[in-house]
């Protein structure tokens, strides 16, 4: 965070991405030159920003993963989910089509119709977004842009606070 806070100040830094050390199949971000990303231990969660984990969280799932989330790890991703309630912003990424749900391919015996309606009360539930994807790299992408909006938003509430202490601010009675 500390060096966000100098970022306001005019000095030019990376966005840092925590990885979770239990991710399975992490995004490299290699693709995103204002990346850097580092490896932590995060509660909820496989990505967040390094100064923002206890606000911002992003979970990253893959077709067969959210199935078996919906199936025998279902008591434990439900855990998750509540978790995340406590945070200010939380998002399920898939690295896959909604379609693919809805029509039943994949390998889980599954009713889709029981599959989809699960997601949805999940979202509803937890007021959390399923962001559905076309592939790994849209939800890599997708994943980095819920963070870099979500950190765009604290800078811009910095600049306001660091405007509103600043001496200028003060004497003009803006």
């Amino acid at each position: 965070m500390k060096k966000y806070l100098c970022g306001v100040l005019g000095t030019d830094w990376p966005m840092e991405i925590i990885v979770d050390t239990r991710e399975q199949a992490p995004f490299s971000f290699l693709g995103y030159p204002d990346v850097q990303t580092v490896q932590g231990s995060l509660w909820v969660g496989d990505y967040s920003l390094v100064g923002l984990e206890l606000e911002i969280s992003c979970e990253r799932k893959s077709l067969e993963d959210l199935v078996g989330c919906l199936t025998k790890g279902r008591e434990r991703f439900e855990k998750e989910l509540m978790r995340s309630t406590y945070l200010r912003s939380f998002a399920v990424v898939v690295e896959q089509e909604a379609g693919w749900v809805q029509e039943g391919l994949y390998r889980s015996r599954i009713d889709p119709k029981a599959a989809w309606a699960s997601i949805l009360a999940f979202s509803s539930r937890y007021k959390i977004p399923f962001w559905f994807c076309r592939d790994r790299a849209e939800a890599e992408k997708t994943t980095y842009d819920l963070l870099r909006h979500y950190l765009n938003r604290r800078l811009d509430t910095y600049k306001k606070l660091a405007l509103v202490q600043s001496p200028e601010y003060s004497r003009t009675g803006a």
